[in-house]
């Protein structure tokens, strides 16, 4: 189990995030015994980055002042072999979205990109109708555009839905399983990108680890799933991490 792993660890993890999920996501780590750090200050995150186990690059809310932190410190993390994870929340909504994720897919090498379908297409340059910050819609072999994106980048690509592709663009798993309560409140997503970035402190391969967390969270939206009660079923994620690191 990778959360019960990531508990033994206990890994201090650096998130760069977007205002709307900082605190869950704090939380989230808190919950399987990681230790969070929101710091976004461009004069903080270099020696912040330097003590951590792993960084967290999350677009979801851009401006000036986090932008510039995030090549900051993605590019300190690099020099120092700290694992970087990126999602690229939106990256296709507007241009300021895709020109900020092509720069630092330039400028960063990530160990992990964590997306939805939409995102993904984005990076990869296909047509697709994204919902503004939501997956949207389009066509296109998911499967097979995660596999030229991951292979590009010499990165894992982990792709979110119904269900969960992961591939380093030679090997691949499908992770089945979870809940749709999961895509209707905010923040589970950015969530799992930094539970992501806390299992590359784990031993073993980077690609079935985070495999693991995929399947992890799965259970995560079912065990939480339960009361079907939408208003706290937030909370619920919380104790289901709470439990499921703890071997329960």
């Amino acid at each position: 189990m990778s959360l019960y792993r990531i508990r033994k660890k206990s890994p201090l993890i650096h998130c760069i995030t977007n205002s709307v999920v900082t605190n869950f996501t704090a939380n989230g780590l808190l919950a399987i015994g990681a230790s969070p750090v929101m710091s976004d200050e461009p004069l903080d995150v270099e020696d912040m980055v330097s003590i951590a186990n792993g960084l967290l690059i999350n677009i979801g809310t851009l401006n000036k002042h986090s932008v510039e932190a995030m090549f900051l410190a993605g590019k300190k993390a690099n020099g120092l072999d700290i694992p970087v994870v990126l999602d690229p929340v939106g990256a296709g909504a507007t241009k300021y979205r895709k020109e900020v994720t092509d720069n630092l897919l330039k400028e960063i090498r990530f160990q992990l990109i964590r997306c939805n379908a939409g995102e993904l297409a984005a990076i990869a340059g296909v047509e697709w109708q994204a919902k503004g910050v939501d997956s949207g819609e389009g066509e296109m072999d998911i499967l097979q555009v995660a596999m030229e994106v991951a292979k590009g980048y010499q990165t894992i690509v982990a792709v979110s839905g119904k269900d969960d592709i992961v591939t380093d663009g030679n090997t691949h798993y499908i992770v089945s399983g979870g809940h749709e309560l999961m895509t209707q409140v905010t923040g589970t997503g950015c969530l799992l990108s930094a539970i992501c970035a806390a299992a590359f402190s784990l031993e073993g391969n980077p690609l079935e680890n985070v495999r693991d967390v995929l399947a992890d969270y799965k259970k995560v939206a079912e065990r939480a799933s339960k009361e079907k009660n939408l208003g706290s079923f937030q909370v619920e994620v919380l104790n289901a991490l709470h439990q499921i690191s703890r071997g329960e």
